[in-house]
């Protein structure tokens, strides 16, 4: 699904202001909790981050892998 910069703003404006209630354009959306609105702000910052990667703007994070050894005696 594709996300607008407009609507993450929205979203973290209600989360702000402590609505639960977001309009975008003819559309409102109520959460039911402000968890639920939390979870919403994450999904549409990781599809705009997508996008961008995809478009070419932004590059994904290296993913860093860190390895621990004992010497067993």
């Amino acid at each position: 699904m594709s996300f607008t910069a407009e609507q993450l703003v929205a979203l973290e404006r209600a989360l702000a202001t402590g609505e639960r209630r977001v309009s975008f354009g003819d559309r409102t959306v109520e959460y039911r909790t402000v968890d639920e609105l939390i979870e919403a702000i994450g999904i549409v910052r990781r599809a705009l981050l997508e996008q961008q990667i995809a478009a070419g703007t932004a590059r994904r994070r290296p993913r860093r892998v860190v390895v621990n050894t004992d010497k067993a005696t």
